[in-house]
């Protein structure tokens, strides 16, 4: 008599699909919005301002909460690099093209146009992200009409891309630096690295040294979710062969998979509803074409299509990679457009290229806003006007051989 298994909650069951970290952002940020331009504004502000200890509450999300989002990102890029998409060169060739293609074009698209504002080229780096929670969370929900290869492909180009803005961060958006905070953060990195080399198993010596790695990080200058990239880097990942005791045995899979959903549900959520909210009021055609917003829109819908699909094609053509399986132009063309979604990541360097500046802050916000609803709207049109997947030589000749059986 077979075992009959519980049936899967539909709570449940919309945590484990792909889309639902993207709807619950989605949601977020609209709530963020809807409160921002409501009577409850003045709270809304207030409350974020507000201290609570040594920081206010915008800091403790932006400096304390998303270090565990970017401890997280950086799990996902170390096990992708060791243990998965991007574990081979060839595999990695494609998106890492493309990732490349970008992040250079929407800069570089953002420095033309606000080339006579000096004071604004601080802000190149905005639109060169991509938010994988938003466009895997769009990309889920076409299913079958578009190809699995090219899901895929969408995640190994985001996690590079993630890497990329982590390098970024480090390098061009470090405020003065305290040596003496820095040596410390030195020194336990060092202590970390020994703890991986004595293949120490237990995740409560890595998290307890990660505590105090951010403390001194954020004192260094060096933005603090930095550490939780180089915390990420040093805890151990035993490469799995498929077993789930192996991944059991692994502390970076162990965390990885107990931080997944609090980060997705819980923690990016908080982030974008506290960083989203902008007063609408006064905002109209006029303000998007101002040069910050109008440079980050346009980077983000013009220069990920350019970037994206124009490097897949150039690296396609030119025979350096191969061209993902039953992939139709129409499909990469629309993967390409969802890479203009750049929401989380893209916030997040808008911070800390104005700090302390909220008028140019609001700026960066609708310019994020309107540049990732024209990527999701436009990428959504040309998925649903996309013929269905190309079927291989190999599809062809498995079906055949199906009918043949069939008949």
């Amino acid at each position: 008599m077979a075992l009959q298994t519980k049936p899967t909650s539909t709570f449940r069951a919309f945590l484990e699909s792909g889309s639902a970290g993207g709807i619950v952002l989605m949601a977020a940020a609209a709530l963020a919005l809807i409160v921002a331009n409501s009577s409850y504004a003045p709270l809304y502000f207030d409350t974020l301002k507000s201290y609570f200890g040594p920081l206010s509450i915008s800091h403790w999300i932006n400096d304390g909460l998303m270090a565990v989002f970017f401890l997280m990102v950086g799990l996902e890029i170390k096990r992708e690099f060791v243990d998965g998409q991007l574990s081979t060169w060839p595999r990695r060739v494609l998106p890492g093209l493309c990732a490349l293609g970008g992040m250079v074009v929407p800069a570089l698209i953002f420095v033309w146009i606000n080339r006579g504002s000096p004071e604004l080229l601080r802000g190149w780096a905005i639109p060169t992200a991509t938010d994988i929670a938003f466009a895997l969370g769009v990309l889920s929900l076409f299913g079958s009409r578009v190809p699995a290869s090219l899901k895929v492909f969408l995640t190994a180009l985001a996690i590079i891309d993630d890497l990329g803005a982590v390098l970024v961060i480090a390098i061009f958006y470090t405020a003065d630096l305290s040596l003496q905070h820095l040596a410390g953060a030195a020194g336990v990195t060092v202590a970390l690295l020994i703890l991986n080399r004595l293949r120490v198993m237990r995740l409560l010596p890595y998290l307890v040294l990660g505590a105090v790695l951010w403390y001194l990080v954020l004192k260094s200058g060096v933005h603090a979710t930095i550490a939780g990239v180089v915390l990420a880097l040093t805890i151990p990942l035993v490469k799995s062969p498929g077993l789930q005791d192996d991944e059991r045995a692994s502390p970076a899979h162990r965390l990885e998979h107990a931080l997944h959903e609090p980060v997705s549900f819980l923690i990016v959520p908080i982030f974008g509803f506290a960083n989203a909210g902008v007063s609408l009021s006064g905002v109209g055609f006029a303000t998007l074409l101002q040069p910050l917003p109008l440079g980050i829109a346009a980077g983000l819908v013009l220069g990920k299509l350019v970037g994206v699909y124009g490097t897949a094609v150039l690296a396609i053509k030119s025979g350096l990679a191969d061209a993902p399986a039953m992939a139709r132009s129409s499909h990469s063309l629309g993967v390409a457009l969802l890479c203009g979604i750049g929401f989380t990541m893209s916030l997040f360097i808008g911070l800390l290229a104005f700090p302390n500046q909220p008028e140019l802050q609001d700026g960066v916000k609708i310019g994020i806003l309107v540049g990732s609803l024209l990527a999701a709207i436009a990428g959504s049109i040309v998925l649903m006007l996309a013929p269905a997947p190309a079927a291989t030589a190999a599809d062809v000749e498995a079906a055949e051989r199906a009918a043949e059986k069939a008949g």
